[in-house]
């Protein structure tokens, strides 16, 4: 079956929303507004510029999961879902999607935002799949601490060889939307890459391989008529 995966954040969506949790939190009290906000926005710059420290940014990223307990979490969650999320839906995106399952594709969201924060965005889009970076969890708490291989640059690609083989998938006509240059040693490995509002370094790349170059910001819905 045919697979079509989709970066999350910048791509699906109108936004990042790593960073906007990291201003969430902020918002509510929960970190420390002028420390964290400093280090969120470090952290960043520096995946925009692809010199970021994954490890170092997820044990920044992670810390605050690991002070409270799940029910906490997830009422806040549910309360970023509404303050944050939804407003960087894009009906692009969703068609988008909805093209794919027309099509009878197995739908994929991959994404280096930790599950706690993705996973319900992936339901929220009806996307079945979600290969996205995990946060340690013991005795039904968050340790602060990332489990496996974060789901970030080469990661994606073993992450996604991993569920690949796992689900008995390949890699055969797929299709992958990023926006991020720090995507494309998985945008290289799929039939179709596709780049969606892409940054400087992904655009130049997209034009030397005469990738698909689309917006899912500005497209009106006869523009996705490619697949």
């Amino acid at each position: 079956m045919t697979l079509a995966i989709f970066d999350l954040d910048n791509t699906l969506l109108g936004g990042d929303s790593d960073y906007l949790w990291g201003e969430y939190l902020i918002e509510q009290g929960i970190v420390d507004a002028q420390t964290y906000r400093r280090e969120n926005d470090r952290f960043y710059e520096e995946y925009k510029a692809g010199t970021l420290d994954i490890f170092e940014f997820l044990e920044f990223s992670l810390a605050p999961l690991a002070r409270y307990d799940m029910d906490t979490l997830n009422r806040l969650r549910t309360q970023f879902m509404e303050n944050k999320v939804h407003g960087i839906l894009l009906p692009a995106a969703q068609e988008l999607l909805d093209r794919h399952r027309a099509h009878n594709h197995t739908l994929l969201i991959i994404t280096a935002t930790n599950r706690f924060v993705t996973e319900p965005i992936a339901r929220r889009l009806g996307v079945p799949h979600l290969l996205a970076t995990e946060p340690e969890v013991v005795n039904d708490r968050y340790t602060g601490r990332v489990a496996g291989t974060p789901c970030f640059r080469e990661g994606k690609v073993q992450r996604l060889r991993q569920w690949l083989a796992d689900n008995g998938e390949n890699l055969q006509d797929s299709w992958f939307y990023s926006d991020s240059h720090n995507d494309l040693p998985l945008l290289e490995l799929v039939s179709h890459p596709v780049a969606v509002d892409p940054d400087e370094t992904l655009t130049w790349h997209a034009q030397q391989m005469s990738w698909r170059i689309i917006s899912l910001r500005n497209e009106t819905r006869s523009s996705l008529e490619f697949i």
